[in-house]
């Protein structure tokens, strides 16, 4: 039996919900003018929790499609995640304030794990730490740079401290449907307590059924955005995998 979840993503840039291919915010499709609807289209499918990127706010370091990211909250009843450009108390407050049930703070993980300390203390279990990668090193500020930083030695500086997730993404794999990192990914589950959700590159049902496996039973779950958006994912097959029933 899995109780893994599986986190549709809907990724804001200008009001809009698009992908990103490798994080090239000039490669975005638009697959969604109006991202209330397609939160409550994945309410309806099934799906028990949301997981949203402000794109514009990741690479400005500040919230930039937040009356996106409020309708959005208004139009589901599901629980959800929000990353991007999320940098003091201040502003994680006021999210989790407009009902939000977990931040996700990326760069300033890497910039200030103080304050994501500071924020597990004042905001038990509704902080999750976003760790992106490329070629295994930690990349920041929207993944426009790459820091010196490995992934598990960043993983490992939030032991104890209360965070509620990783959110870990493989850039070189994000929005290229090759399958996720699972290698890498398993590797940082089994090396922290922290619960890890896998995100970048998932692309078929292989990689939900992949997630069932034993070797995988550390993780939280997987977030996945194009292979939805493509229809390479039926939402109701892959959910099926994860309850533990036969699609």
């Amino acid at each position: 039996m899995s109780n893994k979840i599986l986190f549709p993503a809907i990724d804001l840039k200008n009001g809009q919900c698009v992908r990103l291919k490798l994080g090239e915010m000039d490669s975005a499709t638009v697959y969604n003018e109006d991202p209330a609807a397609q939160a409550k289209a994945f309410e309806d499918q099934g799906f028990e929790w949301l997981h949203v990127v402000d794109l514009n706010g990741a690479f400005e370091g500040e919230s930039v499609n937040g009356a996106a990211v409020e309708a959005i909250l208004g139009a589901t009843k599901n629980p959800v995640q929000l990353g991007g450009g999320i940098r003091t108390l201040d502003h994680i407050e006021s999210w989790l304030s407009k009902g939000l049930a977990r931040v996700i703070l990326g760069t300033v993980a890497v910039r200030d794990p103080d304050l994501v300390k500071e924020a597990c203390k004042q905001f038990p279990g509704k902080i999750a730490v976003g760790i992106d990668a490329k070629g295994g090193k930690v990349a920041v500020e929207g993944w426009a740079e790459a820091s010196e930083l490995g992934v598990i030695e960043l993983a490992e500086r939030f032991e104890g401290a209360g965070v509620a997730a990783i959110i870990y993404t493989d850039i070189d794999r994000d929005g290229v449907l090759t399958g996720i990192n699972w290698d890498s990914t398993i590797d940082l589950a089994n090396a922290v307590s922290i619960p890890v959700i896998a995100s970048g590159g998932l692309a078929s049902l292989a990689d939900i059924v992949r997630m069932t496996m034993p070797d995988a039973e550390r993780l939280e779950g997987a977030i996945s955005g194009r292979a939805l958006y493509d229809g390479r994912l039926d939402p109701a097959e892959a959910l099926a995998v994860l309850s533990g029933h036969d699609a």
